[in-house]
């Protein structure tokens, strides 16, 4: 039997269709439960046996989320498998480990201890193949880099995904050999140019930056003045996207430079002669120009009158912040 609703033709269960599916789906939930008996009872009694392994791994297929059963997991590798096992076959069950958690995160991309386990994995490949009976890190590099390429995998899947960005910090950090991070700089540019609306690829910038700045390796000065005019393209693009207007307080800090406060000022007061209704522009406005205030002009009566007009209309434009930016203005008066 079907009806159609919306112009959208839906089939109707009949009563022996229904009790049909409750019956599947009360099975599964005894499966389960039974299944997590087994596996914590063999947890308690601290057995480390291949049948446990393989129990973890159906458990965790079903409720990727058990962090205890990863931990179980990870205590049945370090306890009862690797012990028995050579280095080349270590580096074999942790490639397993990978790869298992890679088609965990296809349909779970922001479970938290799935990341964590690859984490683990990561840390605990072993040295070699030997040359020359000396240990290589042959095998630590290729996982290293084989997990840079899933992570970057994942991001072009979802690239707003902040598990798997901070993630790829992680990789980036501890890889054996490390990436020079202008090329770093390279795939922010890419992901943001993709999509302006990328806080997490925007937020990976600013620590990129503060990385290349402080090993010198970039001009600081130079540098910022470009990325104000890469911000100053996604704030035209989209106005009001939160995103840009965040990264550009960053840019500016604490305020301590005139010159680049008075220039950002103007650029965002012809975007609002242009988006007159912009929340973002009149709250950027008054947070620089409270700045040039504190630091450069504090007696200035045409700044604070400045101010007062917008928190005004502000007060008009986004009633639900109204207090906010009646503390805002009564603070310029004293």
């Amino acid at each position: 039997m079907s009806i159609e609703q919306h112009n959208v033709k839906r089939n109707l269960q009949t009563p022996e269709a229904l009790a049909e599916k409750k019956q599947r789906e009360q099975s599964k939930i005894v499966e389960f439960l039974a299944l997590t008996e087994d596996v914590l009872s063999r947890k308690k009694k601290q057995e480390w046996s291949n049948d446990a392994f393989d129990l973890t791994q159906r458990l965790l297929q079903i409720n990727p989320e058990f962090y205890t059963v990863w931990n179980y997991r990870r205590n049945i590798l370090l306890n009862g498998i690797f012990p028995q096992s050579s280095p080349e076959q270590i580096n074999d069950l942790l490639s397993n480990e990978l790869s298992m958690t890679t088609t965990a995160l296809k349909a779970n991309p922001k479970v938290y201890w799935i990341w964590n386990h690859r984490r683990w994995c990561l840390e605990n490949v072993p040295d070699g193949p030997e040359r020359n009976g000396v240990p290589s890190m042959e095998w630590r590099q290729a996982n290293w880099d084989k997990e840079l390429f899933v992570v970057e995998r994942m991001l072009d899947a979802d690239a707003r995904n902040f598990l798997a960005w901070n993630y790829r910090r992680y990789v980036l950090a501890n890889m054996p050999t490390r990436r020079p991070e202008t090329s770093e700089l390279a795939y922010t540019s890419r992901k943001i140019g993709a999509n302006f609306s990328n806080f997490s690829a925007w937020h990976q910038r600013s620590k990129t930056l503060v990385g290349l700045w402080e090993s010198g390796q970039l001009d600081p000065i130079q540098s910022r003045d470009d990325e104000f005019e890469l911000v100053s393209n996604a704030l035209y693009t989209d106005p009001d996207d939160q995103s840009a207007w965040i990264y550009h307080r960053w840019l500016i800090g604490s305020g301590e430079n005139k010159a680049q406060l008075e220039r950002e000022i103007q650029l965002i007061f012809e975007l609002l002669q242009e988006q007159p209704d912009s929340k973002w522009c009149m709250e950027s406005l008054v947070h620089y120009k409270r700045l040039l205030l504190q630091n450069h002009s504090p007696d200035s009566q045409t700044l604070k009158q400045e101010c007062v007009e917008l928190l005004s209309r502000l007060m008009d434009l986004d009633p639900v912040r109204y207090c906010r930016y009646q503390d805002l203005r009564r603070d310029l008066d004293q």
